[in-house]
């Protein structure tokens, strides 16, 4: 089935894209669970499965919120919810979680479970235990400390570039631009209305009222997830582009260009500032700002100011070299 979302011009401008170190905390439970496929994580989840086995031991409420995860039906919103800015910090994010209502928690807890299998008596216990929100948010904190923060320059770079890009495309071509290639699930409509596709038997029409829309990006295949309930800002999040470049460079054109410039060229699938290639080659802003000039003066790269700075990206020269057949070089 079908829900659909009716977007105005109001809507339109209170919309924004948003960075949640919270959500992709959450993201990362559902990886390191193995309910979600990692995709092009698998080597950094293969290496984080030892410390994800400390921390089931360690946190009495980690197991149970993982016992709630489902695909494609409603999960409880709570442990992670929508951000309230555009780069709020884990912190923050993690005090929204603590301040949940217990009376609201268990109502999210008992739909969670509807459907699903009972869960054991030690899970229930904690599911449905006074203490069942500090648990939860004990075992995110501890998750993002241990597991997701020593990652979290890359991905946020990679989140970056991706609400810089699609919050460009929004701004100077509409809707039907920005949310091109979000997610196979996801289409804009002429008429004003976004159209998901759900495994939900009913098909639900939600309207924003002038509030907006906020776009979470998240580094993992997790699909499109949403939160349309009153008491939350009405958010979608998708996975960014830009995380599937291959961490090693092809021989061929490595080289002719070398591989760091290679590695450079692969990157800018989705286009970048040089402080986000900085962070995801890990390389200095110098060595990086050298191979973007010697790029650009061979035709293979050119920049476009947004705002501040500079957003780099291939040209078709670039394009033509990085495509399968030139790979195959």
């Amino acid at each position: 089935m079908v829900f659909r979302i009716e977007v105005t011009p109001h809507d339109i401008m209170a919309s924004r894209f948003a960075i949640s170190p919270l959500i992709v905390t959450h993201h990362t439970l559902w990886i390191l669970s193995g309910m979600r496929e990692a995709g092009e994580w698998r080597t950094w989840a293969g290496r984080m499965r030892e410390p994800y086995r400390k921390l089931l031991l360690a946190h009495p409420g980690l197991g149970p919120m993982v016992a709630l995860f489902r695909e494609r039906d409603y999960n409880a919103d709570f442990p992670a919810p929508p951000p309230t800015g555009v780069n709020t910090p884990f912190e923050a994010e993690i005090a929204v979680v603590r301040a949940t209502p217990m009376a609201r928690a268990h109502a999210e807890i008992v739909r969670n479970l509807k459907g699903m299998p009972h869960p054991t008596e030690p899970v229930r216990d904690v599911l449905f235990s006074p203490d069942v929100v500090r648990l939860f948010a004990e075992a995110l904190t501890a998750t993002w400390r241990e597991i997701v923060s020593p990652a979290w320059p890359r991905f946020h770079a990679i989140l970056e570039r991706d609400v810089v890009q699609r919050a460009g495309r929004l701004a100077t071509y509409g809707w039907a631009a920005a949310l091109d290639d979000l997610n196979p699930r996801v289409r804009w409509r002429p008429d004003g209305v976004i159209e998901v596709l759900s495994r939900s038997p009913d098909e639900t029409t939600y309207r924003l009222g002038g509030r907006g829309l906020l776009f979470i990006p998240t580094v993992f295949p997790t699909g499109v997830g949403s939160y349309l309930e009153t008491h939350w800002p009405y958010a979608i999040s998708y996975p960014a582009r830009g995380t599937g470049i291959p961490p090693e460079t092809p021989d061929g054109l490595a080289g002719l260009i070398g591989r760091t410039r290679t590695r450079l060229l692969l990157e800018l699938a989705t286009p970048a500032t040089t402080t986000q290639l900085v962070t995801l080659l890990e390389l200095s802003l110098g060595t990086v700002g050298g191979h973007v000039s010697a790029l650009r003066r061979a035709g293979l790269v050119t920049g476009s100011r947004t705002g501040r700075g500079v957003l780099y990206h291939r040209t078709a020269l670039g394009d033509s070299l990085v495509s399968p057949s030139g790979l195959r070089s």
